[in-house]
């Protein structure tokens, strides 16, 4: 089949303006009028573009509403290729590579229009445009006469250019979709990506808000295999809008949810969605797995993943990442007030106060210097908390499972229960694993010197809150601060209960360790870039559950990824049906852990697109992808 030729308009379809509309903005910039004119120029361009009046005729009449001068058209010309549409701007490397079969058709003019055809590679005779006049002070005084501003104009201008093969029209307005109507263009897409008109796209073969679903539609793949659009990523728990725009800049599709799901619900929402996003909340088991249908990767946009079953994701090829970092900080910063606060029994007096009482008392009030820290996990956050409390005059010790340096002065202690005879305070921060469920019990809290403080802000079957609970009432610990609970409200709107409440010197906080603007805007940065990286280039930096392997963007080829399961000969089946397909490897990747394998195959792009399929029915394969 003979490749397409594609015919772009170009205000709204190549760039992200109406030319018109960006000349008002540079003419009108000091008129006292300037707001009711530009009105006027848009609504006349909207009404032009959705075929309610003649073309030609909303054309003078702009002009005439307008100051242009040639250094405004200069100046817009000088900036038009900066405003390339989001998708083309994405794809400019595919629309070089196929310049021989692009054309642009414009109503709009050419001063405006040639350096964004240079760009692209579109030889002068193969842009169709409109000529301006000035007059002797440099004036805008109208266009030239052209074929092209008559009725079914850009019909007639694409037939006398004799092409060959299919054509396809894309554009945004009327005009646009006329010329398939006229029968100029064999197939009308209505280009959406900056603006939408009912009439226009009701008239077309199809409607594309982004320039990858034009390229996969044609058989002219660009960057990418799969139309960015048209993959949905879910987001759960309201996550920070910085990934929502991280996301949609990149051209996918968004979808927000302000609270978790539960196991039905997520089914049910997960239909047809190729990325998912979570905090805390949200349990993503092996059951919502098996019936995610589209699913390709899993983000949890918090530290811990205990909420995500990662064997279950990587036996279905799905990528987990998370965000293990970016909010140590936060995490750390309230851990030093709750230790200020319960030592000096801030929330008992704040209390008082707001009921009108007056207690002023050194009694019971001590200060944190000279008191030893006891830190259960030393990992980030417990690390960095160590290195601030020991700032702040206190001892630390700590135990971790892992071999960890010790920061500073901090001094290893070989048990838990040596660290809790020696502590003032002990400080939880140890992962969700199921083997810390109840780690600090009724057994433990008996151990912890009379009096002594306990802070939980790791996760929340750590600590038996009912054991907790008594030894406060009893008088054993002399205070607690809890930032995560075995239960917990799954929406702000639903009620919170536990023993813990109303008791003294005890501070609750709903889960906000991590829950500062900073803290969640890193989160949804770098949550967001690993998702991304993965969508687009197929890495797995950062993984929890995949083989790591870091990759740069794939350039001139195509790049296959296979997962599959760690057994002997896949790689050789897949060498082979490389070899079989004839298709020319230009670099390879193998990674795998005890029970995953992630190969990479970049290859030449001149291939049977069914050779793939040998690929895919390789035994133990558990996802495969393809990028362009």
């Amino acid at each position: 089949m003979a490749a397409p030729t594609l015919i772009f308009d170009f205000d709204s379809t190549l760039v992200d303006f109406e030319t018109l509309e960006a000349l008002a903005e540079l003419s009108l910039a000091d008129a006292p009028d300037a707001a009711d004119r530009r009105a006027r120029v848009a609504e006349l361009t909207d009404r032009a573009m959705a075929g309610e009046i003649d073309f030609a005729g909303a054309l003078a009449q702009r002009l005439e509403l307008l100051p242009v001068t040639r250094d405004h058209v200069q100046a817009l010309a000088a900036r038009a290729s900066s405003r390339l549409a989001p998708s083309v701007a994405r794809n400019l490397e595919t629309l070089r590579r196929h310049a021989d079969r692009l054309v642009i058709v414009s109503g709009g003019f050419r001063e405006v229009i040639a350096p964004v055809a240079d760009l692209l590679g579109v030889p002068a005779d193969r842009l169709l445009a409109n000529d301006l006049t000035y007059d002797d002070a440099g004036r805008v005084a109208g266009v030239q006469p052209n074929p092209i501003l008559a009725p079914q104009g850009k019909a007639a201008a694409i037939r006398a250019l004799n092409l060959t093969g299919p054509v396809v029209m894309i554009g945004d307005g009327w005009t646009d979709a006329e010329v398939k109507l006229a029968g100029a263009a064999d197939r009308f897409i209505a280009f959406t990506e900056i603006v939408r008109r009912d009439r226009v796209v009701a008239a077309a073969d199809m409607e594309a808000a982004t320039l990858d679903e034009v390229l996969h539609a044609e058989g002219l793949a660009g960057r990418w295999s799969y139309p960015r659009s048209r993959i949905r990523i879910l987001l759960l728990e309201n996550v920070h809008p910085a990934a929502v725009q991280r996301f949609e800049a990149a051209g996918y599709t968004v979808e927000t949810v302000k609270g978790a799901l539960d196991e039905d619900d997520l089914i049910a929402r997960l239909k047809g969605v190729h990325v998912l996003g979570v905090r805390s909340k949200t349990e993503v088991s092996a059951r919502v797995l098996e019936a995610a249908d589209r699913l390709m990767a899993v983000a949890a946009f918090c530290i811990g993943t205990n909420q995500i079953d990662l064997q279950a994701a990587a036996d279905r090829g799905v990528a987990v990442f998370n965000a293990p970092h970016s909010n140590t900080r936060s995490v750390v910063e309230l851990a030093v007030g709750l230790i200020v606060s319960l030592m000096r029994g801030v929330s008992d007096k704040s209390a008082a106060m707001h009921r009108g009482q007056w207690i002023k008392s050194a009694a019971g009030a001590r200060e944190i210097r000279g008191k030893t820290l006891g830190l259960i996990g030393y990992g980030a956050i417990g690390s960095q908390l160590s290195v601030l409390a020991e700032a702040l005059g206190m001892r630390v010790v700590f135990h971790d499972l892992t071999e960890r340096l010790a920061l500073g002065n901090a001094r290893r202690l070989p048990s838990l229960e040596a660290v809790l005879a020696e502590a003032d305070v002990v400080s939880l921060h140890v992962d969700g694993r199921a083997s810390n469920t109840n780690l600090i019990g009724a057994r433990e809290l008996a151990a912890m010197k009379p009096g002594a403080l306990l802070l939980n802000l790791s996760r929340g079957h750590v600590v038996d809150v009912s054991a907790l609970a008594q030894a406060i009432g009893a008088g054993r610990i002399g205070g607690a601060a809890l930032d995560v609970f075995p239960e917990e409200p799954r929406t702000n709107d639903d009620p919170f209960d536990s023993p813990l409440m109303g008791l003294r010197n005890v501070i609750l906080t709903p889960h906000v360790g991590g829950s500062t603007e900073e803290a969640q805007e890193a989160i949804g940065e770098f949550a967001a870039e690993r998702l991304l990286g993965y969508l687009n280039r197929g890495d797995t930096t950062f993984s929890v559950n995949l083989p790591n392997v870091q990759l740069s963007d794939v350039a001139e080829a195509h790049r296959l990824l296979h997962i599959h399961r760690n057994q002997p000969g896949v790689l050789a089946e897949l060498n082979g049906a490389l070899a079989s397909a004839g298709l020319n490897v230009l670099g390879q990747h193998l990674k795998t852990d005890e029970r995953t394998g992630y190969v990479i195959v970049d290859v030449d792009r001149d291939y049977d697109p069914k050779a793939l399929d040998a690929l895919k029915a390789i035994p133990g394969t558990l996802r495969f992808r393809t990028l362009y």
